[in-house]
């Protein structure tokens, strides 16, 4: 980075409000014990710039070939073919799902670069699996955890990388792109599996089937004391007893321990409003966000988010201690762990085999409005008006001071379902039954045509977003459910609910859900009318139509009422095609997949 750059970076810290710096006071004493040789790029720069991909890949390695803890693979490759490095740390040899289970060791799976911008994870990663193979500092963490680390998920983006990637980010020199080669965000893949990047994910995740995952970001946004947020589910999308063994082991045990290496944490920091008085409201991801996704997998799901405008050290280093003390915890407790996974999964299973029309299973869920206060960490900052914007701007300042603020942290279910016992998909949406199978879901074909009576949905009132998001035009319906029997080819697929992976499918059957396969486009074409009506045919049928059906003609006069309507000439004609069989043999907007609710004989 030139002067020029970073006088530039200076000064954007300053008016953005970077003021002092949160350090971890293990990262003094553990790099007295670092040979040279051992530190990491960020180490020998004194956290000033991160290493490429290349010295990345050469580092894992080193890590390798130095120490029989760690081993490196791949899982798969970018778009632009490079490989995606991974490091599994083990001891006893367990370097493979199966002896992993064997030996009776959790499996924790650490992501770091997702952003590839937000690239703490990677060098606490780096330091952390240095530590407990090379210093031998950590190797006791090993004892009853196998350790798969994601060194940079998103390469691509990794590699895309100079000063101005990050508005505002305090560090490092140089920051990858929050998008991959085709400019798609991972995190938002999880569910359609659109890029190669999240099919080499799921397919490591279904190998592995990870106890714990933690994905590494860093925040946008405000400024404020803490070095450290974080957020795990905790609402009516998770099972509550996963939810309660994360309140009493990771806010219980786990985040007093960071916060005595000199850290300060609190839960993720979204604003109610536009700044700090209008209260803090939980942000809840949906199943597109990597912890969206794993509360489907009936599994904890850590998100760990450092603060922008902290120093890259003080980040870094709160990273390390966040994955330090979890994974020492996740050893420590690992029998519980495992308890809460099993029988999750079991009730899982065991609610596929039996059809409630009573059950809710959860698909949007919302905030109330019912707030708590708490005592929040952060600077003063006035509000000014701006004569660059013409609005209001915000202006931190450097002196701490806490607040007492209202926090929004209770959830509500707004859309909800009764899991059938299966789903059944026309062989036809290959593209849909493809994505399925990636997300490791048993599926059954049909050798020969079936009739059977199923739920389905009638997708009313379609809209479409009027602009790209993830390179895919999104669709909101209004789902009608409706039964009838239905014919389904030879070569349909059927989906039991009887599975670990029931409630994966369940969100990408069921059209309401907040990243089904419908929101996603995968099912646009039942929309199209391939089949139209002349107006002259129309004219002559339209009124043949009125004179035997007085109550038709009753629902056109009011139609008539509505001035839009009645100036429509298409419209006008359209109402009596859309009341044909011609318009209604098209079953337009009728959904394809089918919920079986009887069991199949």
């Amino acid at each position: 980075m030139n002067n020029l750059t970073r006088l530039s970076v200076f000064s954007v810290s300053l008016l953005l409000g970077i003021s002092f710096a949160v350090q971890s006071s293990s990262a003094q004493s553990d790099m007295g014990r670092v040979p040279r040789e051992w530190q990491t790029v960020a180490e020998r720069t004194n956290y000033d710039r991160t290493g490429t991909y290349a010295q990345a890949v050469a580092f894992a390695k080193k890590l390798d070939a130095a120490s029989a803890l760690i081993k490196y693979t791949t899982y798969g490759k970018s778009g632009e073919g490079r490989d995606l490095p991974l490091l599994i740390a083990a001891s006893d040899g367990a370097f493979t799902p199966k002896l992993a289970k064997e030996q009776g060791k959790a499996v924790v799976l650490v992501q770091a670069g997702i952003h590839a911008g937000e690239i703490d994870g990677k060098d606490a990663g780096f330091a952390l699996l240095r530590d407990i193979a090379i210093t031998k500092t950590r190797t006791k963490l090993l004892d009853n955890v196998v350790i798969l680390f994601q060194v940079i998920y998103n390469v691509d983006g990794h590699e895309n990388s100079n000063p101005y990637m990050r508005f505002g980010q305090n560090g490092p020199a140089e920051m990858g792109f929050r998008a991959n080669a085709t400019n798609l965000n991972l995190n938002r893949d999880y569910m359609k599996a659109d890029a190669p990047e999240t099919r080499g994910w799921l397919k490591l995740w279904n190998e592995w089937k990870p106890d714990v995952f933690i994905d590494c970001h860093v925040t946008d946004g405000a400024d404020f004391q803490y070095n450290i947020t974080y957020e795990y589910a905790h609402f009516q999308e998770i099972d509550p007893k996963i939810k309660d063994w994360m309140d009493e082991h990771f806010d219980g045990r786990v985040v007093p321990k960071i916060e005595k290496e000199g850290n300060i944490l609190t839960h993720y920091v979204e604003f109610a409003g536009r700044e700090i008085t209008s209260g803090i409201a939980t942000f809840i991801a949906t199943p597109r966000f990597s912890t969206g996704y794993t509360p489907l997998r009936n599994r904890v799901g850590l998100l760990i988010e450092t603060h922008v405008y902290k120093p890259y050290r003080s980040r870094v280093r709160g990273t390390y201690d966040t994955l330090r003390y979890f994974i020492e915890e996740i050893g420590r407790s690992k029998d519980s762990l495992f308890a809460v996974d099993t029988m999750s999964d079991m009730q899982t299973i065991q609610r596929g085999r039996s059809y409630d029309p009573k059950r809710e299973f959860p698909l949007t869920l919302s905030v109330t409005d019912k707030p708590t206060e708490m005592k929040f960490k952060g600077v003063e900052y006035s509000v000014r008006d701006s004569d660059i914007s013409g609005g209001k701007m915000l202006v931190y300042g450097s002196t701490p001071k806490e607040y007492t603020i209202r926090k929004f942290d209770e959830g509500r279910v707004e859309t909800s379902v009764a899991p059938p016992l299966a789903y059944i998909i026309p062989p036809q949406y290959k593209d849909v039954i493809e994505v399925l199978k990636l997300h490791g879901l048993r599926l059954q074909t049909i050798k020969k045509p079936l009739t059977i009576e199923v739920e389905s949905y009638h997708l009313t009132e379609p809209k479409w977003a009027t602009s790209s998001f993830e390179n895919r035009i999104t669709l909101r319906t209004k789902p009608v459910r409706y039964t009838e029997k239905r014919t389904y080819a030879a070569g349909s697929v059927i989906v039991p609910m009887d599975q670990e992976a029931a409630n994966v499918a369940i969100h990408l059957l069921e059209p309401a859900g907040p990243d089904s396969f419908v929101l996603w486009g995968f099912f646009n074409s039942i929309f199209e009318l391939k089949e139209f009506g002349s107006g002259y045919a129309l004219e002559k049928l339209a009124r043949e139509m009125l004179a035997k059906d007085p109550k038709l003609k009753e629902e056109f006069d009011r139609r008539l009422l509505d001035p839009n309507f009645a100036r429509n000439p298409r419209a006008r004609l359209q109402f009596f095609y859309e009341r044909t069989p011609y318009f209604l043999n098209q079953k337009q907007g009728v959904y394809p997949v089918g919920r079986i609710i009887t069991p199949l004989k």
